[in-house]
């Protein structure tokens, strides 16, 4: 029976730094066959953002973030989804090569967890890395649905090897609550290299005096969190002189860019997305989109009480910190800002590479329609914004083949672009070539252009679409089916 995303409206009514070496879900392990390996409860829950902020939300076994869960590349494992709530749910294995009908996307054939029902799944972790687990509902004009919950949680599955000689490891889940609707306004872009195209920019000059109307909605937030505490509410992360620590961050937003940075220490990032990086880089502040996920290792040399923060004054002060504390150090967090920097994914790259030349390529054009769908903006590829009914736009492709998408975006927007059940490889990124870096995220510029390659090897309905909750809801995916 095939549901349609927006009869799934229904309102469904209103932790600490993550140690690496602990497991959070309930696990059976050498248990009867009949036994799950790991248990997924789907419920409201309050979440004790501080001493004086409490919400009430979805969340995975009754904590924010969601329980971590370490798994091990190609040893199967057997999960239980419990749905506790009133509304059927989905359960997104994101950044997983794994079957259709497990990976958790309605759009793809993945079954619906009833509501007050559970369903059982299994499948071959792959491949190795920090990748995540987190609903995939619409949301539309609903703020209690979707991502705006607190439905996400960190997965790592073992690589044979590690990716760099590190003391330990922290997780770090980026999350805002209280959202609520607000007519548009200009989203900060000059921290991504590449200058806008004036081509792309008449294209959305063109489009926007065609739509007259006021800006659509966007969604903004009162309340942000670092591992469910605002800053300063939770405990610190606790350090010696000397420690390398290797922190692994996730931005679990519903629509919102992050940055991170400790001041007078930098970050060297060695995977992007789970993936090992050809060229490790130290850079001083991360980015990323909704859905990134960066793992970075941090030389602990500069004895002090930091707030590791967004560098946003206004996001840092309403809680998105968190308190970084060397043994023996006294007084006051201190933050400094550091110097801009400009986010380049192509440093990462292989240097003097180029990619494989693809079989095929795709040209797609982003338009925004300002405003045109109930107060809304409309999303359209190729002058396309997705149906439920139709499960277009859609492209087809063969199985071995490697495929380009060459993405030009006539917005103003960055859009965090994330293609299901397949990793892929950057081409061009801000007018810069690059090859080597492989993601399932990547953010295209306001105005710019991306370029990346993957491979068919993962036959099935695959959903490609952009992470943000209100571009998603409103037109921008597609499908890639294979012939």
């Amino acid at each position: 029976m095939s549901i349609d995303r927006r009869s799934l409206l229904k309102v469904v009514g209103m932790a600490p730094a993550l140690s690496g070496g602990t497991l959070f879900a309930q696990a059976a392990a050498n248990g009867p066959s009949d036994k799950a390996d790991y248990t997924i409860r789907i419920a409201t829950g309050l979440v004790d953002l501080a001493d004086d902020h409490t919400v009430s939300t979805t969340l995975y076994n009754g904590q924010f973030p969601g329980p971590l869960i370490r798994l091990q590349e190609g040893k199967r494992v057997v999960v239980d989804i419990h749905n506790d709530t009133d509304t059927p749910e989905l359960l997104h294995w994101h950044g997983q090569m794994i079957p259709s009908d497990v990976d958790g996307a309605s759009e793809e054939g993945t079954p619906f967890i009833p509501a007050h029902g559970r369903r059982r799944i299994a499948f071959v972790p792959k491949p190795s890395g920090f990748r995540f687990y987190h609903t995939h509902v619409a949301a539309y004009d609903d703020l209690s649905r979707g991502t705006y919950t607190g439905q996400a949680g960190p997965v790592y599955i073992e690589p044979a090897n590690n990716p760099g000689a590190y003391d330990r490891e922290v997780f770090l889940v980026l999350k805002e609550f209280l959202p609520s609707f607000s007519r548009g306004g200009d989203m900060a872009m000059d921290f991504l290299v590449g200058d806008p195209i004036k081509e792309l920019r008449d294209i959305g000059k063109k489009v926007e005096d065609q739509f007259n109307g006021p800006k659509g909605y966007e969604v903004g937030y009162d309340l942000f969190s670092i591992n469910g505490k605002m800053l300063g509410r939770g405990d610190p992360i606790k350090v010696k002189h000397g420690e390398r620590v290797l922190f692994h961050v996730l931005n679990a937003s519903a629509g919102e860019i992050r940055s991170l940075a400790l001041p007078e220490h930098t970050f060297r990032i060695i995977t992007l997305d789970g993936n090992p990086v050809p060229t490790p880089a130290d850079v001083p502040v991360l980015w990323l989109g909704t859905a990134e996920r960066i793992s970075a290792i941090v030389e602990m040399n500069h004895p002090g009480i930091w707030v590791m923060g967004d560098l946003d004054d206004d996001d840092r002060g309403h809680g998105m910190g968190i308190v970084v504390e060397y043994a023996k150090a006294t007084g006051k967090p201190q933050w400094t800002k550091p110097q801009p920097y400009k986010w380049d994914y192509t440093i990462f790259g292989k240097t003097g590479a180029t990619p494989a030349t693809p079989d095929q390529t795709f040209v797609v054009s982003v338009v925004k329609q300002n405003s045109a769908d109930n107060g809304f903006n409309r999303w359209t590829l190729n002058g396309e914004a997705f149906s439920m009914k139709t499960m277009k736009p859609a492209w087809t492709v063969h199985q071995g083949r490697r495929y380009r998408f060459k993405f030009r975006n006539a917005s103003d927007d960055i859009h965090p672009l994330h293609l299901h059940r397949h990793s892929f490889e950057l081409v061009r990124v801000g007018g810069r070539p690059t090859a080597g870096v492989i993601k399932d995220v990547v953010m295209l510029g306001g105005f710019q252009e991306v370029e990346f390659d993957f491979v068919a090897d993962n036959p099935g309905p695959t959903l490609f679409h952009c992470h943000q909750q209100l571009h998603m809801d409103f037109g921008f995916m597609a499908m890639l089916n294979y012939a």
